[in-house]
């Protein structure tokens, strides 16, 4: 790689989000440097500049994004990281990597997921794993999917931080003509709204395919944001309103869009298929499945009461009928 710029970006992840990413960052000219840990995707993207398995329709420009394949030659490439890999891979994406080697650096994350073992969003684990300030910590969230990004649809991105000069710098990457970018300090609160609005898509999408309709389903999700506004409240009190895009906006789009691989896991639990086979039909992570265990064992922190996510978890991991489990949370919802 040559000398290091101002605005040289390096992403770890190579799945749609990262794929869209490389694409926005190279039309406004940014240099990236692409961590693919999976040598079929990082050979395609090497020869033919395209992602084979994901938004394979982008076409990325070979002069200003460059795929490596060794975390320690992309992290030392540039002074601005963003993290956009499942959260369950995060630990072998950054395996290998010396703990000192992201000081001095802004680390972004994109993802919107929990690190199981640790039960901590990302934010945190950089943070208590690598010695990363809160201050040099950014979070990227939406309401945003990957598809409509590289289509070039209006999206707006919210870039968070303790400190708002970087959470500015990055967002200037992405600002575009059809990126609108918010500012925000809530580095927490938008985190774990990511988080939760995952597995409450699971829950919109077990009813969508039970048979429940979008009166009910406008119901479930309006009791979701009310949830997760004081779920988030519990583990960070601060000034927010849940109004605002990155919480309730996020909790829509992943709930009703075609686009959400969470409401399509729900879909087809709702539909009859086990757990471990809609997981298996599933070509993308279903960041929701993995979110639901940790944020059962978060809870227990607050005592909060999150009754539409337990509901989600006792489906998934308990083994208990989506009808019935519906059937008794629609009692209780208003």
């Amino acid at each position: 790689m040559p000398d290091l710029k101002p605005d040289d970006v390096t992403l770890v992840g190579s799945g749609s989000w990262a794929t869209a990413m490389a694409m926005v960052l190279a039309s406004n000219g940014r240099r990236v440097a692409w961590y693919i840990d999976r040598p079929e995707i990082y050979r395609h993207v090497r020869c033919y500049h395209q992602n084979p398995f994901y938004l394979t329709s982008v076409t990325l420009d070979p002069g200003l994004v460059i795929p490596l394949n060794n975390i320690t030659e992309a992290v030392d490439a540039s002074n601005i990281i963003i993290l956009v890999t499942p959260a369950t891979y995060l630990k072998a994406e950054l395996e290998g990597l010396g703990d000192n080697k992201l000081g001095g650096k802004i680390v972004s994350s994109g993802i919107k997921g929990i690190v199981p073992g640790n039960n901590t969003v990302v934010g945190e684990y950089i943070h208590s794993i690598y010695g990363v300030p809160y201050e040099d910590i950014v979070i990227i969230t939406g309401p945003s999917h990957a598809e409509e990004v590289s289509m070039e649809k209006l999206t707006y991105l919210t870039f968070a931080s303790h400190d708002i000069s970087h959470a500015g710098r990055v967002a200037n990457l992405f600002s575009c003509r059809w990126i609108m970018t918010v500012i925000s300090s809530d580095i927490f609160g938008v985190e774990y709204a990511a988080v939760m609005k995952n597995i409450y898509a699971i829950a919109a999408g077990i009813a969508h395919g039970l048979g429940y309709g979008d009166n009910f389903i406008a119901v479930l999700l309006a009791n979701a944001a009310g949830e997760l506004g004081r779920f988030v409240e519990a583990l960070s009190p601060g000034q927010r309103d849940i109004t605002d895009s990155p919480y309730l906006g996020d909790l829509l789009v992943t709930g009703y869009s075609q686009f959400s691989r969470n409401r399509n896991l729900g879909y087809m639990i709702g539909k009859g298929y086990s757990v471990r086979n809609a997981l298996l039909e599933m070509n993308q992570v279903a960041e929701g499945y993995y979110a639901s265990a940790c944020i059962n064992e978060v809870k227990r922190r607050t005592g909060s009461d999150i009754p539409i996510a337990d509901t989600v978890y006792r489906i998934l991991y308990m083994n208990s009928a989506p009808a019935k489990e519906m059937r008794i949370l629609s009692k209780n919802l208003r």
